[in-house]
C-alpha cells in the first residue's frame, strides 16, 4: 500500500499506518470476536496479542481452524530475513506462532531468508547474512518452540528441496505478475525477481517432503501480505490446500512515529540491548503527556498517541485491570509520564534479562532444531 502518507510494502515501511485501509487495499478480513473465540476454545486462553488487537486481520483463518477440527494436518510456517539483530518488533509473530504451535500441536517451519537479503541488499555479503542467520536462530530458538515440531532452515543451506519447490511455483508466476505485485523494473537483479517462488516455497514444503495433506497457516506481520497471495493462487495449480495467514499490526518505534526498524537504533529495542541501553530508550521515548508535570496534571496526558502506554497494552501488562486504570489515570492527570517509563523500563529490562538467559541456553541446542540437506 502507498499513499502520501505512509508506504507498506514487504521491503519497507513507513509514516502511519492506517489498517483499516490495509484490509482494504490487501483484500484480508478483520478478526472478529468469532474467530478469536475459536482460536481461546483450542488454546484454553488468549494470548495477549490477541486481546489487543495486535493480530488483527486473516485470510481463511476460519477455513484453518475447519481443517484442523476435521483432523487435517495442520501446520505453521513463519520466518525472518537475517538482515541484523533482533527487535521487538521481529517477535510480535514469533511469540503469537508459539502460542499456536501450543494450542494446535503444529510443525512449525521457519525460514531465515539469507539469499533475500543477500539478493535485496547491495553491501551485504554472503558471509554476513550467514552470521545474522546464526545468531537469528538464537533468538529464534529462545522463544520456546517445542523442538520436537520446529524445522528451522536458511535458504541457501537447505537449497536442494527449497529450490525443487521453488521451481514448481515459479513455473506458474508470470514476470508480469511479479512485477505487479511486488514493483519489479528493469534495474531489479534476476535472484530478487526469482525470490518471491523461494519464499512460498515452505507454504507446501512439508507436502512435498511427506505426501501428506497439510493446511498451513502463516503468522506474520501485514507487510508479508503480497507473497501469500501468490502462493495462494499458485496452490491448486500444484495440488495443494491454499495457505491461511493471521497478520500483525507493527509495533511503533520509540519516537513520534512509524514502526520499529533496525536503520533507527535509538527508537528500536533490540533483544541484545543491555539493561542500561534499554532503560535509556524507554526513558527518551515519546510520549501523550503535556510540557510540564503542573499541566500534566491539570489537562491529563493523551495514552492513545503515547509510545509507552502502546508497549504496556500491546505486549508488556498482561492485567487488563492494569492496564485500564493506567489509561484512565493518565488521562485524568493522575499520572505522570515518568512513572509510566520507569514502569515500561522495569518490564523492559526484566523481559530482556530472560530472553538472554534462554537464548544462551539455546546455543547447545540449535541442531535439534535446524533441517539440514
Amino acid at each position: 500500500m502507498e499513499n502520501s502518507d505512509s508506504i507498506v510494502t514487504p521491503w519497507e515501511v513507513r509514516g502511519e499506518v492506517d489498517y483499516k485501509e490495509l484490509i482494504e487495499k490487501f483484500g484480508v478480513d478483520p478478526l472478529t470476536p468469532d474467530i478469536v473465540e475459536r482460536l481461546r476454545r483450542h488454546a484454553g486462553g488468549l494470548h495477549v496479542l490477541l486481546r489487543r488487537g495486535m493480530f488483527f486481520s486473516h485470510r481463511e483463518l476460519n477455513e484453518w481452524i475447519d481443517s484442523y477440527e476435521k483432523g487435517v494436518k495442520a501446520v505453521l510456517y513463519t520466518g525472518r530475513g537475517p538482515s541484523g539483530n533482533t527487535h521487538l518488533g521481529h517477535l510480535i509473530p514469533w511469540l503469537f506462532t508459539k502460542y499456536l504451535q501450543d494450542a494446535f500441536k503444529c510443525d512449525l517451519y521457519f525460514q531465515i531468508t539469507d539469499d533475500e537479503k543477500f539478493l535485496f541488499n547491495p553491501e551485504l555479503s554472503t558471509d554476513q547474512v550467514a552470521e545474522y542467520a546464526k545468531e537469528n536462530i538464537l533468538d529464534i530458538i529462545a522463544v520456546g518452540f517445542d523442538p520436537e515440531r520446529t524445522k528451522i532452515f536458511t535458504n541457501l543451506t537447505y537449497s536442494k528441496p527449497l529450490y525443487n519447490m521453488a521451481v514448481r511455483v515459479a513455473k506458474h508466476v508470470t514476470f508480469s505478475t511479479a512485477k505487479a505485485t511486488f514493483g519489479f523494473s528493469e534495474s531489479s537483479n534476476i535472484g530478487m525477481i526469482f525470490f518471491p517462488a523461494m519464499q512460498a516455497a515452505p507454504c507446501f514444503i512439508h507436502q512435498y517432503l511427506t505426501s501428506e495433506d497439510a493446511h498451513v497457516l502463516i503468522p506474520c506481520a501485514i507487510d508479508q501480505e503480497p507473497y501469500w497471495r501468490i502462493s495462494r493462487d499458485v496452490a491448486p495449480k500444484l495440488g495443494y490446500r491454499k495457505p491461511a495467514g493471521v497478520y500483525s499490526k507493527f509495533i511503533p518505534g520509540l519516537g513520534s512515529g512509524g514502526k520499529m526498524s533496525a536503520s533507527i537504533p535509538d527508537t528500536a529495542i533490540f533483544l541484545s540491548d543491555t539493561r542500561e541501553e534499554a532503560v535509556r530508550k524507554v526513558k527518551n521515548a515519546f510520549t501523550g503527556g503535556q510540557p510540564t508535570i503542573r499541566e500534566q496534571k491539570e489537562k491529563g496526558g493523551n495514552p492513545d498517541v503515547c509510545v509507552v502506554y502502546s508497549y504496556l497494552y500491546s505486549l508488556f501488562d498482561e492485567d487488563d485491570k492494569a492496564v485500564a486504570e493506567t489509561y484512565a489515570s493518565c488521562k485524568a492527570g493522575g499520572l505522570i509520564c515518568g512513572e509510566c517509563k520507569e514502569r515500561l523500563a522495569r518490564k523492559v529490562a526484566e523481559f530482556l534479562e530472560d530472553h538472554r538467559a534462554r537464548r544462551e541456553r539455546a546455543k547447545g541446542s540449535v541442531e535439534k532444531f535446524l533441517l539440514r540437506e
